[in-house]
Formats: structure tokens, sequence, C-alpha cells
């Protein structure tokens, strides 16, 4: 199988989930490409092509970090393949880590992503289903209410105060298009500077105004999905316990919270039954789910991570699981012979 990681930037990748992604295909003894979302390249008259980075088969790597370290060295491989050339374009970059200057990057890889999918390559997760859940906050809406707290998007300071006042005056005030906790308020009655906030992330675009869980103060759990499960092995769950720091609400590792591993309780086993039937209509086949007691408050479709800890907290590797979901969706279409949408395969175990 030759399968390309669609990363921000290869050079500047770090080891974590898309890392030892990559790594367990390469031990599995696929052809393993990467590329940045300013690698695409299309003329009307041919397919699309990528420019590529790749660590030659017979290289021996000894840990995702080793890989890493050999793909962006001077001894990896540049290579331009089209899109008749590879199997699997699985986008793993995340719009909302691009800098000022970036803007171009957001939107590329799952622009470009729909572009292969139409010339035959399997893309993960389903190109369209990232179109529709691209800003995966606003996608978050479309989920059952029953297991999600109550919130407003809006840009309108007046409905954000109306909101506040709703919820005796305490909620979290964060933007719609925004990741690893930057710019998350908990906004309380002692709070004298919410007009100044909320003009703040207004500046940054839509704000979504969010009712706030006194659980959260025992962190929150991440749940990965694949294909609409939770991930499995061993009898041990995919699951992912971050703890905040002290003196912080955000349960962000790039905030400070720490990892511990978790079980599936009933309420989150809830929130799964509910979510999963959805994710797996949209073609959404690698999915992480945040969840605070018995409500699910985010859902992470573009670049779901955080198995770089795994290993830390006595959780098995799950990384050859994921690959292998991938082969046989492969052999599904091989078999299949065009039958199958991609959406389709996206999910099929």
């Amino acid at each position: 199988m030759k399968i390309c990681f669609v990363l921000n930037d290869v050079e500047t990748e770090k080891v974590g989930t898309s890392a030892l992604l990559m790594n367990a295909a390469f031990n599995r003894g696929h052809e393993v490409f990467a590329m940045g979302v300013g690698d695409f390249n299309f003329h009307h008259d041919g397919p699309v092509s990528i420019n590529t980075t790749h660590v030659p088969k017979n290289t021996k790597t000894k840990s995702p970090k080793k890989f890493l370290e050999f793909l962006q060295s001077s001894k990896a491989k540049k290579k331009r393949l089209t899109s008749k050339d590879i199997d699997v374009l699985f986008i793993r970059n995340n719009p909302t880590e691009e800098e000022s200057g970036r803007e171009w990057a957001e939107q590329s890889g799952v622009a470009f992503g729909r572009m292969m999918q139409q010339e035959g390559v399997l893309v993960l997760n389903d190109a369209y289903a990232l179109s529709h859940a691209f800003i995966d906050k606003l996608y978050f809406e479309e989920l059952p209410e029953s297991i999600k707290p109550d919130s407003l998007i809006t840009r309108s300071k007046e409905d954000i105060l109306k909101f506040w006042e709703k919820h005796d005056k305490k909620m979290v005030l964060k933007p719609l298009e925004g990741s690893g906790g930057r710019d998350v308020y908990l906004i309380d009655e002692n709070e004298k500077n919410v007009n100044q906030i909320i003009e703040t992330i207004s500046q940054q675009g839509y704000v979504i105004a969010q009712e706030f869980l006194p659980a959260v103060k025992d962190g929150d759990v991440r749940i990965l999905l694949l294909n609409g499960r939770v991930m499995i092995k061993d009898g041990v769950q995919a699951i992912i316990r971050r703890s905040p720091g002290e003196g912080e609400f955000r349960s962000n590792f790039t905030q400070g919270a720490t990892a511990n591993s978790s079980v599936l309780t009933p309420e989150m086993q809830r929130i799964v039954d509910l979510t999963a039937p959805k994710l797996i209509r949209d073609g959404l086949f690698f999915v992480g789910l945040d969840v605070v007691k018995d409500k699910l408050i985010e859902i992470n479709v573009l670049s779901p991570g955080g198995m770089e800890r795994f290993k830390d907290i006595g959780l098995p590797d799950f990384t050859p699981m994921v690959i292998e979901a991938i082969e046989r969706k492969i052999d599904y279409k091989e078999m299949y012979k065009g039958q199958l949408s991609n959406q389709v395969l996206a999910t099929m175990e």
C-alpha cells in the first residue's frame, strides 16, 4: 500500500499521533509518504500531483521519533507523485494551528483532498465529510442536545451577556475556530473585563458561549473512535483522561494538563452510541471525542491526537490497528471495483 499523510508542514511536524501512524505504516511494510498542505499541484490536463518526502523502505527506524528525524533530514527522498500513484491520502493537518500569513493553508488539504478523492484515491477522513465538518465546533452542534452543554454561537455581545445572565453569570467563552485551549476563558460573576474579553474574541470571528460544567475541574476524557467504535486492544480502550494543571480549568496538554488512563463509563458509552451513527454515515473514519462526565464538549474530526502519550500511562500501541483498518478498506475497494463510494469505504470495518 502506498499511503501519503498530509501535514501542516513536514519540516515543522512534531512527534505526535501523525508520526506514530506513519511509523506504524512503515513498520508494516507500506510505502509511506508525507507532504505539507502546500505541496499539491494541479493542471487541467492531468491528475493532481503532490510533492512528497519519504523514508526508503530499507531504512531502519526504531521509533516514531527516529522516523520523523529521518523524514526531516537530508537523507529523506523527495518524489513527485500523482493521484494515480498512491492508494491512500490521510488528511492529518490541523488548520487551527496555521499561523498568520498562512491563511491559504487552512482549507487546502481538504480542498485538494476532494479532487484526489474524485480521481479514485481513498481519502481519510472522507474529504466531503471534512468539508462539511471543517468548523468542527459547528458540526458538534448537529449532535443531539441531550449529550451537549447548553451553548450559543454568535458575534452579538448583547446575546452573550444575556446567555451569561441565564447561566448565573458563569460560562466559558472561546473562538468558534480555534484549538489547543487558546483564547478560552472562564467568565464568572467576579470577571470585571467581560466586555473586553467578548470584544477581543469577536475580533477573531464567531464566539461560542458555553454552559460551565463544574465537573471540568476533574478534567476531561479523550475517546478515540475508529469506524464509529471505541478502539480497544487487549481489553484496553483508547481513552485518555486529561487533568488540568494547578489553577487551570482547561484540560489541553498545551496548557499544562497531565495524562492518565480512564475507563468507559455508561454515560460515555451513551455519548458514543448517539454520536457514532452520524460519524459512520458521514464517512468520518478516525475521530476524537472530548467528554466531561455525561456531556460531550468537543469533537475533533480533522486531526485527533493524544496517542503519543499512551505509552507513558501504560496504554497499548493502537496505531497498528488504525493501519490494519486502512488495509482492509483498500482490500474492499479492490474487491468491489468501484461499487462502494469513498464515504462508505471510509467507515467500513
